[in-house]
């Protein structure tokens, strides 16, 4: 199981919605496989296969809360529907996030408190998520890459602005920007 290079802002499989799995092969259990590699790895959260340079609806996951619960597993296909935002702006202790695709960075973002997302496993089975919390918003975050979206896309002007420069100061922003996991040093 290979370790995959992670696609940056720019490339156009980040920036594109996602196609449906229509039939789960040996093929799509060896991706979710490397994509569980990866994410472990890099170390990160969640992954989705965009980000790897596949444009399918799959994501995996991985957390362990405060009591040592861990949580993981992989949805195909999934649809999600959130409670709404609470309004006013994100608390930047508590609400900041990251993102493989932006990497070494953490910007604030506003997320809903609570999702729930159906989809299938690798057996074809169908499952139901409910979550709140940070759960929820990994959920929210790898299903944004389903459909096009970073969640540097979603910030405000201020902070949109500083993911600009960013991005220019790194090379980022354009085809084919990649990083592999335990192979590349990352700029901070």
């Amino acid at each position: 199981m290979p370790v995959l290079p992670i696609r940056i802002m720019g490339d156009p499989v980040l920036h594109s919605p996602a196609s449906p799995v229509e039939s789960i092969t040996d093929e799509i259990r060896a991706l979710v496989a490397d994509m569980f590699e990866t994410m472990d790895a890099a170390p990160g959260v969640g992954l989705a296969a965009p980000q790897v340079g596949v444009p399918l609806r799959i994501f995996t996951y991985a957390y362990e809360d405060d009591e040592g619960h861990p949580w993981r597993g992989v949805i195909l296909n999934p649809e999600l529907w959130m409670r709404p935002l609470e309004p006013g702006a994100p608390d930047p202790d508590e609400e900041s996030e990251g993102c493989l695709s932006f990497p070494g960075e953490r910007f604030p973002l506003r997320r809903s408190d609570a999702v729930r997302v159906t989809g299938v496993d690798l057996d074809g089975t169908p499952v139901t998520l409910e979550v709140d919390g940070w759960r929820a918003r990994i959920l929210q975050h790898e299903f944004d890459h389903l459909e096009g979206v970073l969640y540097v896309d979603r910030l405000d002007d201020g902070d949109g602005k500083t993911v600009q420069k960013i991005a220019r100061k790194r090379g980022w922003g354009r085809p084919g920007a990649a990083w592999t996991p335990g192979v590349d040093e990352l700029e901070a």
